[in-house]
């Protein structure tokens, strides 16, 4: 049965976008427990499998059954529009043990024999210390598997947000929701979100609007189902993954190269989805004051456009700049 968002009148006017790292943790977890997942990550998992055998995820993989209930509390819905791992982290550790009790039971009967195991025994035994092993986990499997790449992955998901952000001011909520993702269906007539994922959800709004957050790691998953005292939330994979772990190098056309100079030429083709100095330099693995000169050619030259985000400026190319990127033979 598909899940069912529905919403009330001020629901519509309350939907916001939001990036959370500690979801994206938590997502990258999954990744490693899930090869069927693993697809574009490939690289990422290259570089990290040194770090990731020196972490024991089996206490958090114990709790992300195939299908059903994983508990809510170890990645709520994020605070802000851009949450910072800190204050994501420190709301787990607050977690009142009664609610983290419910959530083991419920995410181990989802796998026949969990909760016979050693772990499985010993969460249900001390939730309150759960919840803190827990937390150190994750903060582990931040520092160690996302941490380093923050910078590349918070650019994309930003950029998401902002193309989808526009998207949502020029076509309205219903197309905004027809072009996220193949398994959202809105209904007008009774202004509910069908979101085609297995299992039972449904669930009045009622008011509280709806957080549209995209996730790296998720893909090609969508993920909803939040139940209360958690704001609704859908999660869906964000645009760009297909590129997110390619270097510049290897996107760069060669004739490109020769007519811009080969680091100009990267910066144009780096920008897939629109980025700002900070993230693109770190990307491209260069100073932010030679990134920024080039940008600022670049734009003079009507290859690329740029605009405010927030507290950030984002560039993006023309579509002269488009054209000229494209692989040769294209």
């Amino acid at each position: 049965m598909p899940y069912h968002l529905r919403f009330g009148e001020a629901d519509p006017l309350r939907i916001r976008f939001a990036i959370s790292p500690l979801w994206e943790t938590h997502s990258a977890v999954r990744v490693l427990a899930r090869p069927a997942k693993q697809g574009y990550h490939l690289p990422w998992m290259r570089r990290i499998a040194g770090a990731a055998r020196e972490l024991d995820l089996g206490p958090l993989q114990l709790l992300m059954p195939l299908r059903g209930h994983s508990p809510d509390f170890l990645y709520p819905p994020p605070l802000g529009p851009a949450a910072a791992f800190e204050d994501e982290i420190t709301a787990v550790r607050e977690t009142d043990p009664a609610l983290a009790l419910d959530d083991f039971e419920r995410a181990l009967a989802e796998t026949p024999g969990a909760a016979e195991t050693a772990e499985g025994r010993r969460l249900l035994a001390d939730p309150a210390g759960a919840v803190g092993r827990l937390a150190d986990l994750l903060r582990a499997a931040w520092e160690a598997l996302i941490a380093p790449e923050w910078p590349r992955l918070r650019a994309l998901l930003e950029a998401d947000v902002a193309y989808h952000s526009r998207r949502l001011a020029e076509g309205g909520l219903e197309r905004l929701l027809g072009e996220l993702h193949p398994a959202f269906d809105w209904a007008a007539e009774t202004a509910t979100l069908r979101v085609d994922y297995p299992g039972e959800h449904d669930r009045p709004l009622e008011g509280q609007g709806l957080v549209l957050m995209p996730s790296v790691f998720t893909w090609p998953d969508v993920v909803s189902g939040f139940d209360p005292p958690w704001q609704p939330t859908v999660v869906y994979p964000a645009r760009g993954i297909g590129g997110l772990w390619s270097e510049p190098a290897d996107r760069t056309p060669e004739a490109l190269a020769r007519l811009l100079g080969p680091v100009r030429a990267d910066v144009l083709c780096a920008l897939d989805e629109p980025l700002g100095t900070t993230a693109l330099a770190h990307l491209l693995g260069r100073a932010p004051s030679s990134v920024s000169s080039h940008l600022a050619v670049l734009r003079d030259a009507g290859l690329l456009t740029s605009r405010r985000y927030g507290h950030q400026v984002l560039y993006e190319r023309t579509p002269l700049g488009i054209a000229l990127s494209q692989p040769e033979g294209n």
